[in-house]
């Protein structure tokens, strides 16, 4: 017998038209071969036409496949000897001979009689049992569909994993994973690891005789007798077949399927036609196993019929998706063609001109403006890139680029500068305004303005507020703009390490843009802005390249007239623009950025100052910011006093904002709460009230009754009167007295914050006194230290531990640093040498274990200026002496008992003062700085300025220290 493949480009086809199945498409390597063995086949069919043709239409087993038409040629002359590597093989045992045959695992569908399944056999015993059946002239097996693993399910199981679990199981296993029924199948061809086989009949497996290869025996299984001329059976049969045709007239592929196998079958019996609606549907492989099982024609036809209804709604399925993405498809396509044209007119009708020529326009517009202004190599460049830009087409990268970089070049401000203000009252009134004290700051900007003023312009400056957090630096930046009329611009080089955010990028790179300065003028749209520099301490140093370093081109005087910008790579002046940067410590800025800086230093603000700011400035701000009114509230200046001296004792006022919002916000809740009750108490009458109305209409009545009846008309007449006139007069009285309440819980009571009730609102004091002594005993001196939060009084305490021949050492605790421990050493030495020199039988050094602490010994101490502090204190151990009460000093000292200056004497001052100090030991070198003190600052203070230890000896020692 002779098989042959037909109509095989439709049926490739129909891999893609038919609904996804359980059925998977063998490869390409795999197919190869059978197809070139049935086109070798088929040319041998043309030339022998002396042999009759009989055509089967079968079905690929892979997943996705086609049917295809299987034609099966009998050679006319009987006789003929069957070879292995044809595809004739000899017909002269007959199927149902075959009660024992090889069992061969289908995984995808099962084989329908009339059809051809190729397979593929990775068992090479089976195999070679395949090959073997074939030359011993029974070419037939039987082909038994394979149940789903347990517990899985089929529709979620790969191909390749079910091929994977077939080729594992063996024997008796894979006798249990077969379905019962199949289809006893002729060996056509063995080709390689493929099998093509052809269904016959149907089989039923009875039980098994081996194992290696699985050999089992089987019972021939024939279709139920039935009446051709049945109705039922009749009308079932044209209902799959009129069914059928439907679904040829939506699917072409399916109509070359159904011609190829009506001309070759002939007839349609009613048991053929189920098998073929079946084997050609898309249903999955259970669905095809019980139409392979049903013996029943009717019943068989009925699970057809289904199967085909299925697949004419999937094709209506198919067909409602084909047409709404048609549709789509075709409304933008409509839509583009219909723009295209309509562009296409607007342009011969000269309505609207095309994107380049709209860009140059634009370009040209925003230019127009500035162009009398516009630097000429500036103007050169532009017309260059405008020249070039029409020169491009519009989806070219290097257009984008040339495009972005003209929109930047056109919207700087050339030469656009903004009018001055050089009123210096003015100016006055603004800082004022905005800023208590800081009379520095104001100075130098006054400064600014009438040198501005005489000359008629103003130069760029670049100065430097540096301070500690929270005294204002930046507010001062918007102030100085307020003040000068001029735009203001912020931002801020913390942590910056990338040079490109202040120089820009290469417009060769992607999504370049120009630096800070670049976007400053663009956004304030002046060429002399102020530009505040926030945090320049802080500068970061990557791998981009140093910031500090690039900042010097754009804070120098001498180089920012012509700052060149990465991106726009034309020089831009900046010697307009005034510079103000703001920094908490100085030292932190790179020398060369530093040198190019005006460096005003803020120190803080002292106790009064603070009051004056909390007063004027953050309690009014805040107030309104709670709305709240001023007559609800008042804070007295004794709480003000007591929140910044044991709260807020830093030197900004930021945290002095946070602990004033923090009341505000407590005393709002109290407020609301407050007016909800009172609410609540107008809305519900009181019941007392209500019980006291009652017994007066009850009182009422009982004298009505009592008054006995005279004329039972005129009685009533008057009694009907006198309730109803007295009733009304006990309400308007209620009503009065609930209006007189009503105003009474409108008038909220006044909510006071004092010194006694600032802890409810603020919690415990965050600061103590610290003053630990009335009167410094032997051995402790007070000594004055700058920290961050300000200044503060610091104790130094010495002590002895072993006194003994030869025993003179020192102890050092309280978390020094290394430059206070040379400090303790030197102070040391210096106390050793001014005892010998005051009393030089005193051995008090060389034979005394000492032991220097400075308290508070969790926090880290460090500096030189504590040492004329530690020799006072030695000195006052070995004298056996107390200090001079209320006295405080502050000094470094050498070994030579000289005193050198030190820093913080606002800060120190400040800090004496709280402590209630009133004489106060200075280096001499530092008097210029206390002379620029304020007046309120100094009140009240005994000041000495020393230049040796032993003046410092006799004001700490002298006679006058009872006093």
């Amino acid at each position: 017998m002779l098989k042959l493949l037909s109509s095989s480009s439709c049926l490739q086809n129909r891999i893609h038209s038919l609904a996804p199945t359980s059925i998977r498409t063998g490869s390409a390597e795999s197919t190869a071969p059978f197809l070139r063995v049935l086109s070798s086949l088929s040319r041998f069919s043309r030339r022998n036409p002396n042999l009759g043709c009989r055509a089967f239409f079968c079905s690929d087993a892979s997943e996705g496949s086609e049917p295809v038409a299987d034609i099966e040629v009998k050679e006319a002359e009987s006789g003929a000897e069957a070879k292995s590597s044809s595809a004739i093989v000899s017909t002269n045992p007959r199927p149902e001979d075959y009660l024992t045959v090889l069992a061969l695992p289908l995984p995808h569908r099962p084989l329908f009689p009339g059809f051809y399944m190729p397979i593929y056999v990775k068992d090479p015993k089976l195999l070679a049992a395949l090959q073997d059946s074939r030359k011993r002239q029974a070419p037939y097996a039987g082909a038994f569909l394979l149940k789903d693993e347990p517990g899985t399910d089929p529709s979620f199981v790969s191909g390749s994993e079910t091929e994977k679990n077939i080729y594992d199981l063996k024997g008796k296993e894979l006798f249990n994973r077969l379905h019962e029924v199949g289809t006893l199948a002729q060996i056509s061809s063995i080709q390689g690891d493929q099998v093509i086989l052809i269904g016959h009949r149907r089989l039923r497996i009875t039980e098994m005789v081996s194992e290696d290869p699985l050999t089992v025996k089987v019972d021939h299984l024939k279709d139920k007798p039935y009446n051709k001329d049945d109705d039922v059976i009749k009308a079932t049969s044209f209902e799959v077949i009129s069914t059928l045709r439907d679904v040829l007239k939506t699917s072409s592929l399916w109509r070359d399927h159904v011609q190829t196998y009506t001309q070759h079958i002939g007839d349609f019996n009613f048991p053929r036609l189920a098998d073929f609606g079946a084997a050609i549907s898309g249903a999955n492989k259970l669905q095809c196993q019980e139409v392979l099982e049903e013996l029943d024609v009717y019943k068989r036809l009925k699970l057809t019929l289904e199967l085909v209804k299925k697949e004419i709604e999937i094709t209506k399925i198919q067909e409602s998706i084909a047409k709404a993405i048609e549709e789509k498809i075709s409304g933008e396509q409509r839509r583009y063609l219909l723009n295209e044209q309509l562009k296409a007119i607007k342009k011969e009708l000269g309505l609207e001109t095309d994107d380049k020529t709209a860009l140059s326009a634009k370009f040209r517009e925003r230019l127009e403006p500035n162009r009398d202004k516009c630097p000429p190599h500036v103007l050169q460049v532009i017309e260059e890139e405008l020249t070039k830009l029409q020169l491009l087409e519009a989806s070219s990268s290097e257009f984008n680029v040339t495009r972005n970089y003209l929109d930047w070049l056109t919207a700087l401000p050339w030469g656009n500068y903004s009018d001055e203000n050089f009123d210096v009252l003015r100016a006055q009134k603004i800082l004022d305004e905005d800023h208590y004290g800081l009379t520095d700051v104001k100075e130098r900007i006054l400064e600014f303005i009438a040198v501005g003023k005489l000359r008629g312009t103003s130069q760029g400056k670049i100065i430097c507020l540096s301070g500690p957090p929270g005294v204002g630096k930046t507010s001062i930046g918007r102030s100085i703009a307020r003040a000068l009329n001029r735009k203001f611009f912020r931002f801020s080089v913390g942590g910056l390490a990338d040079v490109a955010e202040i120089k820009g990028h290469r417009r060769t790179y992607i999504g370049a843009m120009p630096g800070k300065m670049v976007q400053c003028l663009k956004n304030v749209g002046t060429a002399n802005p102020l530009v505040l520099i926030d945090e320049i301490d802080k500068l970061g140093r990557g791998h981009a390249g140093d910031p500090a370093s690039a900042l010097l081109e754009l804070l120098d005087p001498e180089q920012n007239a012509n700052f060149l910008d990465h991106y726009l790579d034309v020089p831009i002046d900046l010697s307009k623009v005034l510079f103000v940067c703001t920094a908490n410590v100085v030292e932190m800025i790179p020398n060369p950025l530093l040198d190019r800086m005006e460096v005003i230093a803020i120190a803080g603000y002292i106790t009064d100052e603070k009051m004056h700011i909390a007063r004027d400035y953050l309690e009014k701000s805040t107030r309104e910011a709670c709305g709240i009114k001023p007559e609800q509230v008042e804070v007295m200046d004794a709480a003000l006093l007591a929140l910044i001296e044991n709260y807020c004792r830093e030197s900004g006022v930021r945290n002095l904002q946070k602990h004033i919002e923090k009341i505000y916000r407590k005393i709002a809740l109290r407020l609301v709460r407050q007016g909800a009750s009172d609410e609540n108490e107008v809305a519900e009458p009181n019941q007392a009230e209500v019980e006291q109305v009652d017994r007066l209409l009850q009182k009422t009545d009982a004298s009505e009754n009592h008054s006995g009846v005279e004329s039972a008309e005129g009685n009533s007449h008057e009694q009907e009167n006198k309730s109803s006139s007295e009733p009304e007069t006990i309400q308007d009285a209620k009503e009065s007295e609930n209006i007189e309440g009503k105003e009474a819980t409108k008038t909220v009571e006044k909510v006071l914050v004092d010194k006694e009730n600032l802890s409810d609102f603020v919690g415990k004091p965050v600061f103590h006194a610290e003053r630990i002594f009335d009167r410094t005993p032997v051995g402790v001196v007070m000594g004055l230290a700058w920290t961050a939060m300000g200044g503060s009084t610091l104790y130094i305490e010495t002590t002895q531990v072993e006194q003994g021949e030869g025993k003179g050492a020192l102890v050092l605790t309280g978390q020094l640093g290394d430059v206070m421990k040379e400090s303790a050493q030197i102070a040391h030495t210096v106390a050793r040498a001014i005892l010998l020199k005051e009393e030089a039988d005193n051995t008090f050094f060389a034979n005394s274990k000492l032991h220097l602490h400075v308290p508070a010994g969790a926090t880290p101490k460090d500096g030189p200026s504590a040492g004329c502090t530690m020799i006072t204190s030695m000195l006052s151990l070995a004298l056996k002496k107390p200090v001079k009460k209320d006295l405080a000093m502050t000094g470094e000292v050498t070994l030579t008992g000289r005193i050198l200056p030190i820093g913080g004497v606002k800060e120190k001052t400040i800090a004496a003062r709280r402590s209630e100090v009133k004489t106060i030991i200075f280096p001499s070198a530092n008097r210029r700085d206390y002379d620029e003190l304020a007046p309120n600052v100094k009140e009240g203070l005994d000041v000495h300025f020393v230049d040796d230890y032993s003046q410092i000896f006799d004001l700490a020692f002298g006679d006058d220290q009872s006093s």
